[in-house]
């Protein structure tokens, strides 16, 4: 028998009581009750062969999901996403610089679990410069379309200061930075727990050659003097913030469109490559303040404030003085003499949109960028 005539789409259909209940079956003079998956959308010829099937729109394999099933699946995700969305703009810029600071942390302070637990030998002091630089780059590329990706509460205070960023919003944005480097803290230190304890011989130490706690905070070199550490982290933040106001500054040289978390990140890496020896560039105090906070709970205990004779507060107050310092300079060496009529050819006034650094109440932020 031949029932290749089926194959044309003016034939009838066989009659049901002739398919078998799960399978359309055709025979051939060499078939032996071979089956093929019935579909009835459509009916197809097999080349080269005597054997027509009707043939599935999509094929339905048991160990694929059905697509209805998927359409279904897809549909409630949507809902429950939806049902997630944050309507309020602060509460979106905050968890955006929240998820921002915590990748910055996860890899700078990653790099230096890296180096330290290992002995310097899967990786030495350029990795963790490295790990801080390309982490700010990614931590601004995660937030800047939200909150500006400031990243730094000195960064944040500074712009407060040149009116580019409301006061009311200052308070939330850096207890979401300080709590983004404090979880960020914990899964460096939930990841290399076991390195951890191996390197310190079981104990959580912060000082002597088996000490972990500098994994999360900055701590100064011996040699360093409290007031050389603030003159330290007064110059490290006052360069870190001129920079930061020169690629967006839309009247100078901005940075090309796309390129600004990028030239952020190569600021932190040059600062951590000349200015990182003394205290470890902190530049930033939710960056020490929040993983500090993290190891004094989690076992490291009282002395990561005594440490250093009591250096906590520096890394603390002297970035935002730095900033302040930094926003100053630039004001009076470059921007204050714009004049007032001076315009833009296009191309350098599109490189302006991602670091404009403008920010009001109601409307969203301009990509202003933040720092380490």
């Amino acid at each position: 028998m031949n029932y290749t005539p089926l194959a044309q789409t003016g034939s009838p259909p066989p009659p049901p009581h002739q398919c078998h209940k799960v399978h359309d079956v055709v025979y051939t003079s060499s078939m032996k009750r071979q089956a093929l998956p019935r579909q009835p959308e459509s009916v197809v010829a097999l080349p080269g062969s005597d054997v027509s099937f009707r043939a599935p729109s999509a094929v339905k394999d048991p160990h694929w999901p059905y697509a209805e099933d998927l359409e279904e699946s897809s549909g409630m995700m949507e809902r429950l996403l939806r049902k997630c969305r944050v309507q309020n703009q602060l509460v979106r810029e905050c968890l955006a610089e929240c998820l921002g600071v915590y990748i910055l942390i996860l890899f700078g302070c990653g790099s230096v679990a890296q180096v330290t637990t290992t002995e310097d030998q899967k990786g030495q002091y350029l990795s963790i410069n490295l790990g801080f630089a390309l982490g700010t780059c990614f931590g601004v590329f995660v937030s800047r379309g939200v909150s500006g990706a400031h990243l730094n509460p000195a960064v944040s205070l500074s712009l407060c200061f040149l009116g580019r960023h409301p006061w009311i919003k200052l308070p939330f944005y850096v207890f979401f930075q300080v709590f983004g480097a404090f979880l960020a803290a914990a899964t460096v230190a939930l990841q290399y727990y076991e390195a951890i304890l191996l390197f310190g011989n079981g104990q959580l130490l912060v000082t002597g050659p088996r000490a972990t706690a500098g994994i999360f905070s900055t701590y100064p070199a011996g040699y360093l003097s409290l007031w050389g550490g603030i003159v330290d982290q007064v110059i490290g933040t006052a360069v870190l913030q001129v920079c930061v106001l020169a690629l967006g500054d839309a009247r100078n040289s901005p940075a090309p469109p796309g390129s600004e978390p990028v030239m952020v990140g190569a600021v932190v890496l040059v600062i951590g490559v000349s200015m990182g020896s003394n205290s470890g560039y902190a530049i930033n105090p939710a960056r020490d303040i929040g993983p500090r906070l993290f190891t004094y709970v989690a076992g490291w205990g009282a002395e990561v404030f005594q440490a250093g004779g009591g250096w906590w507060w520096v890394p603390l107050v002297a970035p935002c003085l730095g900033a302040l310092l930094g926003s100053l300079i630039y004001e009076l060496f470059i921007e204050v003499h714009h004049p007032a009529d001076h315009t833009l050819d296009q191309g350098a006034a599109e490189g302006t949109k991602a670091l404009e650094l403008v920010d009001s109440v109601s409307d969203p932020p301009m990509n202003n960028k933040g720092t380490s």
